[in-house]
């Protein structure tokens, strides 16, 4: 009996150090304009005290590594989120002067009419346009995002719920085939200033300029190619911004941060998991890889130093049971950054993993304006 005892302990050790001898599997997608995107996830184990053998079987190896959990803070029964109550969809109406509306708000509503719609902003953060999203949601249900000009006219709407409506008949869930048919040949490329910027045409998206404005269609690849989102922007705030990316500065840092929380958590609603709460810990954990990647041109869950995200979490002193991380690489929103992630399986499981309870996202630049996106979810 000691002799397995002694066995399995050893395999065991092996097991949980085979970062260090085992090439760590990673998954790189070209999502938006060339751009990267690369997901890890670590799985909590519970093992069974002066027991030589583990609970659960460890498996999936390629993509998890097992860890004796955290002590948890929760009592049997208890949850950390109260039940969502439902909200009902809105009802919505046919544009009449106008292409698209989403909740029945469209390109030139005035903020008045947004107001009267939709009510007050839960969260307003900076964009990569230089004005702002403001957020509205119902415990992230029949979420949205509007932009509004310099004259309080909207320029910017995003929507992934079902709150589209079109004069072309397009909604959530809508077949790809049915908007290419509906609308055309969507547009390869855009220019700023000199430089022609060939747009994605990996088949995950499509941009279309119709009548004075860009309609970028998201499609869910895990959802038999169906309409998953859509951003529905005028072409001068397009023109507004003179490159790709936009211009770098810390209120566009915590813009992109927060606009990942939120789309993260719009997501798991929609596909009924509870939302995740913001935690700042693991926000600065998450930053300063973001930063690291940057700084030192590379990408990858290991840094240069040869720890792992689990390596930071616990210096951090972060006590977890179960953890995971995403990352994404130069994408020019957390808009074309989560949707990307969510059409990657690895980058999918973890965001709607119902595990997870906390989430931190940091974001950092590098000297391109290029941004890096790191996302540590985890639970106590």
């Amino acid at each position: 009996m000691r002799y397995i005892s002694t066995i399995l302990s050893l395999l065991f050790v092996a097991y949980l150090t085979s970062p260090l001898w085992e090439k760590t599997a990673s998954e790189f997608v070209d999502v938006s304009f060339l751009d990267a995107i690369d997901a890890q996830v670590i799985k909590g184990y519970n093992f069974i005290k002066d027991q030589p053998f583990i609970e659960k079987t460890l498996n999936d190896f390629s993509n998890t590594v097992a860890t004796i959990p955290a002590k948890l803070t929760l009592q049997p029964g208890e949850t950390l989120y109260e039940p969502i109550k439902k909200v009902d969809k809105p009802t919505l109406a046919t544009p009449t002067d106008g292409l698209f509306s989403v909740h029945n708000v469209q390109i030139g509503d005035a903020m008045s009419e947004v107001a009267s719609e939709l009510g007050k902003a839960k969260r307003i953060t900076t964009n990569e346009y230089g004005t702002q999203w403001h957020t509205f949601h119902t415990d992230y249900q029949n979420f949205l995002m509007v932009s509004f000009d310099d004259s309080s006219r909207v320029n910017g709407l995003f929507t992934n719920n079902d709150l589209i409506a079109s004069t072309y008949g397009i909604k959530l869930n809508s077949e790809k085939s049915s908007v290419q048919e509906a609308l055309g040949d969507p547009i390869k490329h855009i220019v700023k200033g000199n430089v022609n910027y060939i747009l994605n045409n990996d088949g995950e998206m499509d941009t279309f300029l119709i009548e004075n404005v860009f309609v970028t269609v998201f499609y869910d690849i895990h959802e038999s190619n169906t309409v998953t989102a859509i951003q529905i922007i005028s072409e001068s705030l397009e023109n507004q911004k003179p490159a790709l990316y936009g211009e770098t500065s810390e209120t566009l840092q915590q813009g992109f941060e927060f606009q990942l929380f939120d789309l993260t958590n719009a997501a798991r609603v929609h596909h009924k998991v509870p939302p995740v709460r913001w935690e700042s810990t693991i926000r600065a954990t998450a930053y300063k890889h973001s930063l690291d990647m940057a700084e030192q041109n590379y990408f990858n869950h290991t840094n240069l130093k040869g720890q792992s995200p689990f390596d930071r979490m616990s210096s951090d002193g972060i006590d977890y049971s179960v953890a995971g991380e995403n990352l994404a690489y130069g994408q020019s929103s957390s808009i074309f950054a989560h949707e990307g992630l969510m059409n990657s399986i690895g980058h999918r499981k973890n965001l709607l993993k119902s595990d997870f309870t906390l989430l931190g996202v940091g974001v950092a630049f590098n000297a391109e304006n290029q941004p890096y996106y790191t996302e540590n979810f985890y639970k106590p």
